[in-house]
Parts: C-alpha cells; structure tokens; sequence
C-alpha cells in the first residue's frame, strides 16, 4: 500500500513517513501545499496524510480541489489541538478522518489502517483468504495459524491482493501502490516476488489471469 504525508514540519513528516514505513507502507513526502496537491492529483495513492496548516496552499484548499478533481482516496488530516474549527472544515472538504496534534504515532497508524480496510469493503483488523490470514494490526501473516515470515517488498506485496481480494489486479497497479516514487520500478520483478509468495504460503491462493494480472481467491475445495 502506497501512502503520502504531507506535512510542513519536517521532523514530523519523518517521524511519519519513518514509522509508516516499518508498518510495511511505501512512503512519500511533500512539505508544502502545492507539492501535495500536484502529487495526489498525479500519484495514485492508497490513502494520504495532510496536514491542515500548510505554506503556499492550506490543507483545506489541497483537499477542495482533490475531491472537485474526483480524487476518492482516503484522507486523514492533521490538525492543531485548539483548531477545532480545522476538523470540521477538513470534514467538509472530504477528510475521512482527523488526528490532533499532538499525537501518538500508534493512533495514526490504527486510524490509517482502518481507512485502508474500509476503502476495500473490510471491517476487520484481520483479512482472511481461506487457510491465509493477515493481521493488519501486527503486520503478521499466518497461514493455518502457522506463521509465514516474509520480507517487506513480499509483505507489501500480499497485503495489497489481500485488501482486493477477489479481484483482477494488473502489474503495472501493483508497481504503482508498491513503490514510492524514488524507487526504480520494474514490473518484473513483480513475477519474481508472486513465486516467492506462492512458495511460502504453500497454498494456491494467487492466480495467474493471463495477460491480465493476478487475483487472490480462496483454494477451490
């Protein structure tokens, strides 16, 4: 899953981007509004960090013109603890959630993840595909209860068919929410990190749809 933190304040953008990152997110960052709002209208992000009192272009402003664009990702914005009036404007520019500054890093991290299942129609912590579970709460993946250790990229990997779980999901998709914007994309190694992953869950769980992409589906019986 591919996030994006928008945050003026650099050592927060950090302390942000860095723990979204141990959480198993790719990460990217924009300090001011303008960049923000140039990177979620181009990239296609899963959910978004913003920050309401941005230089150039305030939070508010950068969300407006997300939504009159038809960008439907889910926004969590940051807010100052005595600017209450900041959460019902950001509410009423399209935010899905706040958090008040200042705040613990866990509390974000639950409120993303939380926006992220209910984005892909779950209600659950846990995401289950027949004998495969992920724990998105422990960033853990069990397969019969049996832990499966996996590395970040095959993590990120699975977890993102997790949360789309029935449907046909291309190379090019998986690419985009995998990698922040630095990283140098190669759509082959996706094949590489799929036979990884069939290998170590043992289960067929992952189907090839040829010259499609791949689907998560539980094993037939």
């Amino acid at each position: 899953m591919r996030l994006l933190v928008v945050e003026d304040d650099r050592d927060i953008n950090r302390q942000l981007a860095d723990a979204l990152v141990q959480a198993g997110y790719a990460v990217d960052r924009a300090y001011n509004g303008e960049e923000g709002l140039f990177l979620g209208e181009t990239e296609p992000y899963d959910a978004i960090i913003l920050d309401m009192g941005l230089p150039k272009l305030d939070g508010q402003s950068v969300l407006t013109k997300w939504r009159r664009a038809g960008r439907d990702m889910p926004v969590l914005i940051l807010t100052a603890r005595d600017r209450w009036s900041d959460k019902v404007q950001g509410f009423d520019a399209g935010a899905d959630d706040y958090v008040t500054k200042p705040f613990h890093m866990e509390e974000v991290l639950a409120r993303v993840r939380a926006l992220l299942r209910r984005a892909a129609g779950h209600s659950s912590s846990e995401i289950v595909c027949g004998p495969v579970c992920l724990d998105t709460r422990a960033s853990r993946v069990t397969v019969d209860g049996e832990f499966v250790k996996l590395t970040s990229h095959e993590y990120r990997l699975l977890a993102y068919l997790m949360h789309h779980t029935g449907r046909v999901v291309s190379r090019s998709e998986l690419v985009e929410h995998l990698y922040d914007q630095d990283f140098d994309r190669d759509s082959n190694t996706i094949e590489v990190f799929i036979g990884r992953l069939r290998r170590k869950l043992g289960v067929d769980v992952i189907q090839t749809v040829r010259g499609l992409g791949y689907r998560l589906e539980p094993p037939a019986e």
